[in-house]
């Protein structure tokens, strides 16, 4: 396998994207729906991805909510027969129960608006929970899927009665990134969520770990007072609400992309760590998540680019960093 560079590949995964949301979104004032208010650096990636390729086409939606600020008849009013955009993610099934039973609402509530689901990777224990996304899907009729892997597109052309494509994450749209001085041989960014895989080990000596599910309560405190100060530039309640949502994702984002830029290297079982890190340019070693989610989009998208390693354990991901570490520059 050839390998690429990080500007190659993330030029080349954006293009696709764009082809396949210029194919499938429909004409018309649009919603983008699902913002992601919550401490997850991923989900915000994504989010200003989705916006990057709206606003690069002309297309900024006229209706914005997160799930729990989402209002039907405003969101009728906003954009009468446009499409609805589900934010894209990974949480379309039975792991995280609240966005399912957010887009079954949309599918049984707004008939009559074609729906397009952004990128997912889609996870489902639970074949009665199957069949009931497969009847809402059915009886909605303008559904489109797009999926990021092989394996949630098979299950989905086997279960679901809809436009299915295979489409790259919604994050490669914001570009190549430029990070910060390393302070650290090796950072591991890993899951401490129901995902994370099984397994553990001790952190050698060189390693710095962490998650990025906790944030700086006095920063998000300060950026929330000027979101308010903001308010009172415009008393449009839409303009104001993608104003505070736009604000919101960009300083998460630069929260991910500076805790990944601590290491020389990174480690991780987070697919937007591995995303992140090709954005950054920093060589990683990958782990899987619980249900083969990460590697299943490496297979697909990410497998060549020439800084990635994959390993299938903790241990074996912090001997090859290590080893593959940068030489350092010794004086005299």
């Amino acid at each position: 396998m050839t390998k690429k560079t990080a500007d190659q590949l993330v030029g080349e995964l954006a293009q696709r994207f764009t082809r396949v949301l210029d194919a499938v979104i429909p004409a018309g004032p649009l919603a983008l729906v699902d913002f992601p208010d919550h401490s997850n650096v991923g989900d915000s990636a994504i989010w200003l991805g989705e916006m990057a390729y709206l606003r690069q086409s002309g297309r900024l939606p006229a209706y914005y909510s997160a799930i729990a600020d989402f209002d039907d008849a405003a969101c009728r009013a906003a954009i009468g027969d446009g499409p609805i955009l589900i934010h894209g993610g990974g949480n379309m099934g039975t792991l995280w129960p609240k966005h399912e039973a957010f887009r079954l609402h949309l599918l049984r509530t707004h008939r009559g608006h074609p729906i397009v689901q952004m990128p997912q990777s889609l996870h489902y224990a639970d074949p009665a929970a199957a069949a009931e996304m497969a009847e809402a899907i059915r009886a909605h009729g303008q559904f489109t899927l797009l999926v990021r892997d092989a394996r949630s597109l098979a299950f989905a052309e086997q279960h679901f009665d809809c436009d299915i494509r295979l489409c790259p994450d919604a994050a490669l749209m914001l570009g190549r990134q430029r990070r910060d001085p390393a302070t650290a041989p090796v950072f591991a960014l890993l899951r401490t969520d129901h995902e994370r895989a099984a397994g553990d080990a001790a952190l050698p000596a060189g390693v710095v770990a962490d998650d990025w599910l906790e944030e700086d309560a006095g920063q998000k405190r300060r950026l929330r007072l000027s979101l308010g100060l903001g308010r009172l530039l415009t008393r449009d309640p839409m303009v104001q609400r993608a104003a505070r949502q736009q604000r919101l994702a960009e300083w998460r984002f630069q929260r991910g992309l500076t805790m990944l830029s601590t290491g020389e290297l990174v480690v991780t079982d987070r697919l937007h760590a591995h995303i992140l890190s090709l954005l950054l340019d920093i060589p990683h070693v990958l782990l899987d998540n619980s249900y083969g989610k990460v590697a299943g989009f490496a297979d697909q998208w990410t497998g060549d680019y020439a800084g990635l390693m994959r390993a299938t354990n903790r241990a074996e991901a912090f001997e090859t960093a290590l080893a593959c570490r940068a030489p350092q520059i010794v004086d005299g």
